[in-house]
């Protein structure tokens, strides 16, 4: 082994080491070993960059921005009404009907993106049945990682390792290629999570109801052909908002008694409940109902970006007044949308409700409001709650679909539009489009445009675009490309190649690529999925051109090895962003995800072959 090789090893030991124990961010780690491998000399300036003019790289760049047009128009927050249970079904039945569509669309939309639409909407609506969220978040992270392995754009992985196939001048893998081997491990973890999630899941059966949580009272009203005509109110409960609570209706007037009444266009209705940033959104992202306070200023809420919470102090104008007759919008340029009276009950609806010192009122606000009055004696408390988005457009949310499903059908045939073109006239796409000649009609390609459109169409803010890219990891991903070729460069890659052979010279390839895949699926669970594709890619190669064989099997375990991270937390951002919303230890994935992990080996080293041959 050459000094250089020795300190390549050396080296990447010591960024797992960093990235196991979260040192740094992960994307300024692995960038910081890219650096150090560049000035002693092992890669060139140019290897160092060349990730990130890669066309993997930039496709995972695109496809945030396309999952963020996707969020912004409340496409999957409309699908989870359908599939989340309205009454507690047991744990079983719950995940029978939630984690198939989720793992489907998972297989279209970054995993990521889908876990931060859904985790805090899961939580919410376990926590309104009273059971346990713990038994549904590792669940719907497991979920997407396995829709994401069946296509080429469901995970990142996918696309670094289709990336590197391309830099080092293999064919990358078709869109659904993947789904090959993928869709049995998904089916088969989705059935192993269904009839062992609730036994190795923490949490008992259901939870207590949370004590002194403080409640909010909304005012809402019925709109013309609202879904919620018709709705029938079982003591103090609405099925299509089951975690509120009615406090009364007003029809015409007049309070009518709210049990087993049913509701009518145009009615008012007083409701409170708790866990109120997160409630807000919801109701205004309602179609068929809309807050009473914002029936005078319907149009702000295109452009309110804040919730802030203020206590009304002694000082405050509106002391006495009713919130009907106080113009809160012209003083101070916000909408009241809740409020909160420690201690006692709001009987009323808002409109009549009289302010009165203490008073907490809930303001859906702009960026100036705290500027304004954080300091103000009219407030004795005014704290940011959250952010807000504005409730999506059923034209958007279509908009977007059909942009979603034109750039899957692109990507899937793209490549047959040249033979199409000459099956119909007898001459290349060129002879049309002189500029198009040589063009790859690929996922970058159909992505970029569909990116484009979104953006021009307000599907996304354009002004915000940036804030709505992981830069992590797309440094991360393109850092990685250059820890590949310092592999390669060092003859770290082939050393490990040869002693891979000598440890299975008698079984052949197929224990080659098992031990490929459990290296790339061990490291993949202390370091980022990403970086566990890179290590192994150089490797991949080496074997294969030592043995002579077809190297596509070995890049498509690495890619499921990569992906199939499910005994630890740290090694997809998945799986963290379920830790931190439901307080997960480290134990919790291992007694779960462990027995996954040996599904998704089994199945993938008898599967692969049959597929990919040697």
């Amino acid at each position: 082994m050459t000094n250089q090789a020795i300190f390549v090893m050396l080296s990447i030991i010591a960024m797992i080491g960093f990235l196991a124990y979260n040192k740094m961010r992960p994307g300024m780690t692995i960038f910081s070993f890219v650096i150090l491998l560049m000035v002693t000399g092992i890669i060139t300036p140019e290897e160092a960059i060349a990730g990130f003019s890669n066309k993997g790289m930039m496709t995972v760049a695109i496809l945030f921005l396309v999952s963020e047009g996707v969020r912004q128009t409340g496409a999957l927050n409309k699908l989870t009404e359908y599939i989340l249970p309205s009454k507690s079904k047991g744990v079983g039945k719950s995940l029978v009907k939630m984690l198939p569509p989720i793992s489907f669309i998972s297989a279209f939309l970054n995993n990521t993106a889908v876990v931060i639409i859904f985790a805090p909407i899961v939580k919410k609506w376990a926590n309104s049945l009273r059971i346990p969220a713990t038994k549904f978040l590792i669940p719907l992270s497991y979920a997407t990682i396995l829709g994401g392995m069946c296509t080429l754009i469901g995970t990142s992985t996918n696309l670094v390792v289709h990336g590197m196939m391309l830099e080092y001048g293999y064919d990358g893998f078709s869109m659904f290629e993947l789904g090959k081997v993928g869709i049995f491990i998904a089916i088969i973890g989705v059935i192993y999570l269904v009839l062992f999630g609730n036994k190795l899941l923490p949490g008992g059966n259901n939870i207590e109801k949370e004590e002194n949580s403080k409640e909010y009272y909304y005012d809402i009203n019925i709109t013309k052909d609202s879904r919620f005509i018709g709705n029938k109110i079982v003591g103090d409960e609405m099925a299509l908002l089951p975690s509120l609570k009615v406090v009364n209706i007003n029809r015409n007037g007049e309070v009518i008694d709210r049990n087993n009444a049913y509701l009518e266009v145009g009615d008012l209705i007083t409701l409170k409940g708790t866990n109120v940033s997160e409630r807000n959104e919801r109701i205004i992202n309602s179609e068929g109902i809309i807050l009473n306070g914002l029936t005078k200023n319907e149009s702000f809420v295109d452009s309110a970006t804040r919730q802030v919470e203020v206590v009304l102090a002694s000082r405050f104008q509106g002391i006495g007044r009713s919130l009907e007759e106080y113009d809160f919008f012209r003083h101070y340029g916000g909408v009241v949308i809740a409020v909160n009276r420690l201690g006692s009950e709001i009987t009323t609806n808002l409109g009549k409700h009289i302010m009165k010192e203490g008073d907490n009122l809930i303001i859906l606000t702009d960026d100036k409001f705290i500027t304004s009055w954080g300091e103000s004696s009219v407030f004795y408390l005014v704290s940011e709650i959250g952010d807000f988005n504005p409730p999506s457009k059923k034209k958007g949310r279509y908009v977007a679909l059909a942009l979603i499903l034109f750039m899957v059908i692109g990507a899937t045939f793209g490549g047959n539009i040249d033979s199409i073109v000459i099956d119909l006239t007898g001459n290349n796409i060129a002879h049309y489009i002189p500029s198009l000649e040589g063009v790859k009609f690929d996922m970058f390609y159909f992505a970029s445009i569909i990116v484009i459109i979104m953006a021009w169409a307000n599907i996304f803010p354009q002004k915000k675009y940036t804030k709505f890219i992981s830069w992590d990891i797309l440094i991360a991903i393109a850092s990685a490309f250059a820890i590949s070729k310092a592999m390669i460069n060092s003859g770290i890659a082939s050393l490990i190649a040869e002693r891979l052979i000598d440890l299975s010279a008698s079984m052949g390839p197929y224990a080659i690529l098992a031990i490929l895949y459990i290296i790339t699926n061990v490291c993949t669970e202390v370091v980022t999925n990403n970086a566990a594709a890179a290590l192994s890619f150089p490797i991949a190669i080496a074997v294969s051109e030592q043995l002579n064989v077809n190297p596509y099997p070995f890049f498509v375990a690495i890619s499921i090895a990569a992906s199939a991270s499910f005994s630890t937390p740290i090694g997809y951002q998945t799986n963290l962003i379920v830790q931190a919303v439901g307080n997960y230890k480290f134990k919790d994935y291992l007694r779960i995800g462990l027995p996954l992990n040996i599904i998704a080996f089994i199945i993938s080293v008898f599967v692969i072959p049959i597929f990919w041959k040697f």
